[in-house]
C-alpha cells in the first residue's frame, strides 16, 4: 500500500439500524479512506474502494454475547471492547454496507492488535 492512502481522523458515526453480532462475533466500523493525501493528490474512487475493501484498521462498534467468553481460549480477558480502535486480518469477516457505509462482522479471535489512533496504519 501506498503512504498516500490515509484515513479520516473521524470516528464512524453510528447508522440507524446495525445488527447485533450473534455469539462470538464482531461489529466492525471500517474508517473512511481520505479523498486527497495530505499534500492535496487526489485520490481516485477506485482506488479509495479498493483499499477500504482491504482494510485492516476497525472501529469496534458491538460485541456479540459470548465475544471472548471463553476462559480457555482467551485465559486473560478479552482483547478489544466496544469503542476499541482494532488492527485485524485484510479480507476478514463478513462485508456489508448500510446507508452506505461499510461494516464488517468479524470472530473475536481475528483482532490482531488494539491501536490508540488508526492514522498512519498501512497494510503492507
Amino acid at each position: 500500500m501506498s503512504e498516500a492512502i490515509q484515513y479520516s481522523d473521524e470516528r464512524p458515526e453510528s447508522a440507524t439500524k446495525l445488527p447485533d453480532p450473534s455469539g462470538f462475533r464482531l461489529l466492525i466500523a471500517l474508517p473512511e479512506v481520505k479523498e486527497k493525501t495530505e499534500g492535496g493528490i487526489v485520490i481516485p474512487s477506485e482506488r479509495r474502494d479498493a483499499e477500504a475493501t482491504a482494510s485492516i484498521v476497525g472501529f469496534v462498534l458491538k460485541t456479540g454475547p459470548d465475544a471472548y467468553g471463553s476462559k480457555d481460549r482467551f485465559p486473560t480477558g478479552p482483547w478489544c471492547n466496544k469503542g476499541d480502535w482494532i488492527v485485524m486480518r485484510a479480507y476478514s469477516g463478513t462485508r456489508l454496507s448500510i446507508h452506505g457505509k461499510e461494516f464488517r462482522i468479524i470472530n473475536d479471535d481475528s483482532v490482531e492488535a488494539v491501536i490508540d489512533d488508526p492514522r498512519g496504519v498501512a497494510r503492507v
